[in-house]
């Protein structure tokens, strides 16, 4: 049987320490499908010190004995990316009221284990901190069903949010630019925004 992974919210010096295994770790998760993402790791270490340094941002990060092998971030809105806050600001929403889950990586090895369901059972512990905060969000990336890198069979994680309580919202996209894998300059992605009432409000 496997050995159980160790999951807990990281911050201040412990997550200090561990932010260039993260980097490297979210290299290597990037790079697959859907994300293609051929990154740095020094561009990655300065991204990540954004949850080292932002007021109420927490890193999820799960454990096999020593080593991560996945990780999951999260953020009050307001301390946000002005590109992931676009999208609120032009519908008029209240930027306290949200609560940003940045990204999710998980090595192949380890899924399947009940890794991601405590990913955002963590965050939304983290978000429930925070008076002001009734809903959580995150963006995916969108890829055309055509293209070429996409693996055969690939499916996405669609269902699994919604059963966790996600709703997308077609009406809220922010864009990204990066190069991927095949690319030889960055170019820039779309990504859609799904939204969950933490309780039980009407969705915004």
């Amino acid at each position: 049987m496997a050995e159980a992974l160790r999951i807990e919210i990281c911050t201040g010096a412990a997550l200090e320490t561990a932010l260039p295994a993260l980097a490297r770790l979210r290299l290597t998760v990037f790079r697959d499908w859907p994300y293609l993402y051929d990154g740095t790791e020094e561009y990655e270490s300065a991204y990540l010190r954004t949850y080292l340094n932002a007021p109420g941002a927490a890193v999820v990060i799960a454990w096999d004995g020593d080593a991560a092998v996945g990780a999951s971030t999260c953020l009050p809105m307001p301390q946000a990316e002005p590109a992931v806050q676009a999208p609120f600001l032009a519908h008029g929403l209240d930027l306290s009221a949200f609560f940003y889950f940045g990204e999710s990586v998980l090595l192949p090895a380890y899924r399947g284990r009940g890794a991601g369901v405590r990913f955002f059972e963590l965050r939304e512990a983290q978000a429930r901190a925070h008076r002001a905060v009734g809903f959580t969000t995150f963006c995916a990336v969108q890829r055309p069903a055509d293209h070429p890198l996409r693996p055969p069979g690939a499916k996405g994680l669609e269902a699994f949010w919604a059963h966790r309580g996600y709703t997308k919202r077609q009406d809220l996209t922010c864009r990204f630019s990066w190069k991927d894998i095949d690319e030889a300059d960055e170019t820039q992605k779309t990504l859609m925004f799904w939204v969950k009432s933490l309780y039980g409000e009407a969705l915004p």
